[in-house]
C-alpha cells in the first residue's frame, strides 16, 4: 500500500486528537471528580463553529473571534474540551466567592476547583499534541461558539478549543 504524505498526515492528527482526549481524561482531577467533557469536531461541525465564531465577532465587535474563525477554517480538526461546572465540595475553600459549595450551587458561582481541573486538562492535551510535533492553538473564542451551539452539551458552562494543524507552517503563528 502506498500513502500520499497528504493521507498519512490527516490520519496522523486524527489520532494525536484522540491521544489528546486521552491525555485530558487521565489528568489529576480534584477528589477524583470527573466532570470533562471532551469532543472532537471536523467538517459540518467544525463549519458550523466557526460560522458562530463569525457571528460573535459581528455581534460584540471582537474581531480576534473572526481571526480565530480563520484559524479554525485551517485546521482539520478541533479538540474541544469543557467542564460541566458543578461544586465539587472542598471544605473549606470560598475560592468562587461563595461562602461554601451549597452557596456556589444556590447562585451563580461556577466552581474555582472545578475549572482549574479543566486548565490542568488542557494542559495535558497541549502537551500531548506538542510531543507529537502537531501545532495547536488553545483557543476561549471557540470554546465560547461551541458552548453557544450546544456542541458540549447543557451541562458544560467552560470551554476551550484546540485546533490542530500538520503542514509546513502553523496556521496559527502569524494570526
Amino acid at each position: 500500500m502506498i500513502m500520499s504524505s497528504q493521507e498519512v498526515e490527516e490520519r496522523a492528527v486524527a489520532q494525536i486528537a484522540d491521544m489528546m482526549c486521552v491525555a485530558a481524561r487521565t489528568a489529576p482531577k480534584a477528589k477524583g471528580v470527573d466532570n470533562l467533557v471532551t469532543l472532537i469536531v471536523n467538517g459540518q461541525e467544525k463549519e458550523q463553529l466557526s460560522a458562530e465564531m463569525r457571528r460573535i465577532a459581528q455581534e460584540s465587535g471582537m474581531q480576534f473571534f473572526e481571526r480565530d474563525a480563520n484559524c479554525i477554517d485551517k485546521a482539520p480538526v478541533v479538540v474541544l474540551l469543557g467542564q460541566k461546572v458543578k461544586p465539587i465540595g472542598v471544605k473549606p475553600c470560598g475560592y468562587c466567592g461563595y461562602a461554601d459549595c451549597a452557596e456556589c450551587a444556590q447562585g451563580t458561582g461556577i466552581c474555582a476547583i472545578s475549572t482549574g481541573d479543566l486548565g490542568i486538562a488542557v494542559g495535558s492535551a497541549v502537551n500531548s499534541a506538542a510531543l507529537y510535533h502537531a501545532d495547536n492553538r488553545v483557543m476561549f473564542s471557540a470554546g465560547k461558539a461551541a458552548i453557544d451551539i450546544g456542541l458540549l452539551g447543557k451541562e458544560v458552562k467552560i470551554a476551550y478549543a484546540i485546533p490542530l494543524s500538520v503542514t509546513g507552517k502553523s496556521p496559527f503563528f502569524d494570526r
